[in-house]
């Protein structure tokens, strides 16, 4: 595709006309994704902590002039998803270089555009307009940047055929290759190593970020981060030798799941039973009844 393609033309009165309407487009965007951006000024999510350098990466690839597409590989609950909230947050803060300012944070809920259509067809009438309105309005370098980000970008994958998504990754490389649409997408690395890398096409055209779970000191830095979020949530006093409780116990018991979101989990869940309690202090008790139920051990066995 030549990118002349994405060149938009101009109305009566020199205002740029794109292919895909700004209404068209908002419209899309309302129905089949989530707007991150809109979220965070909205304050909707908690702080990111202890990702600056993933963050640091990032910013730096969606900079680069080619192969400025980025994917997230990492093991459940470690935090993928959450780099999509910590960029926009950056933004927001105003703390990206000039080129990214501005920039507009929106998931793609594949789910969503697949839910209720009839037939490929029907699908592809709702996925391709989205991403040939971002990526002309990238083109045109008249307006802040649109990034789209993916979660599971595996499904997209012509090779993951129980997705309801599958192949659509073929309809993105010519955006793609022409740089217009900036993509950052998150998957495990088994189901990388599965189906994205199985498109070599596909994979050189993004640039990898891997991401481990934190160790238990970072994760209790995470945790003692978040701490006041949650007590403001349950009008709870919460220590900060708990959370550092939480983090060991969660590392010892919960082996199966990764840091940081087994912790968080604990945290929310132990808040949650020490209001049902009536109680003003996270205490321990509750920490061990809530894992105790979590992992199936006896509360009064964990120590």
């Amino acid at each position: 595709m030549d990118i002349s393609d994405l060149a938009p033309t101009k109305d009566a009165k020199g205002a740029p006309k794109f292919k895909v309407s700004d209404a068209q487009l908002e419209d899309l965007v309302f129905k089949f994704s989530r707007d991150i951006s809109a979220q965070v000024a909205r304050d909707r999510f908690d702080p990111i902590i202890g990702r600056d350098k993933e963050l640091y990466d990032l910013v730096m690839i969606l900079l680069q002039r080619e192969r400025k597409n980025v994917l997230l590989l990492a093991g459940a609950g470690v935090g993928k998803t959450a780099l999509f909230v910590g960029l926009a947050q950056k933004i927001f803060k105003n703390e990206v270089p000039k080129k990214l300012a501005g920039a507009r944070i929106l998931e793609l809920e594949m789910s969503s555009l697949s839910a209720g259509a009839g037939s490929r067809s029907d699908f592809e009438g709702r996925f391709v307009p989205m991403i040939k309105g971002v990526a002309e309005r990238n083109a045109s370098k008249l307006f802040p940047p649109i990034i789209l980000c993916i979660d599971e970008i595996h499904m997209i994958m012509p090779t993951c055929i129980a997705s309801g998504a599958a192949g659509v990754a073929d309809l993105m490389k010519p955006y793609l290759t022409t740089g217009d649409l900036l993509m950052i997408g998150a998957t495990t690395r088994d189901e990388y190593d599965d189906y994205v890398k199985a498109d070599p096409a596909l994979d050189r055209r993004f640039q990898k970020i891997y991401m481990d779970p934190p160790s238990e000191e970072e994760c209790k830095v995470i945790l003692r981060g978040l701490k006041q979020r949650f007590a403001t949530h349950y009008d709870l006093n919460v220590s900060d030798d708990v959370c550092d409780q939480i983090v060991y116990l969660t590392s010892k018991y919960l082996r199966r799941r990764n840091h940081p979101d087994k912790a968080i989990l604990m945290l929310d869940q132990a808040c949650a039973r020490s209001v049902m309690a009536g109680k003003t202090d996270l205490d321990m008790d509750d920490v061990r009844e809530s894992l105790g139920h979590e992992s199936g051990i006896i509360a009064s066995a964990l120590i």
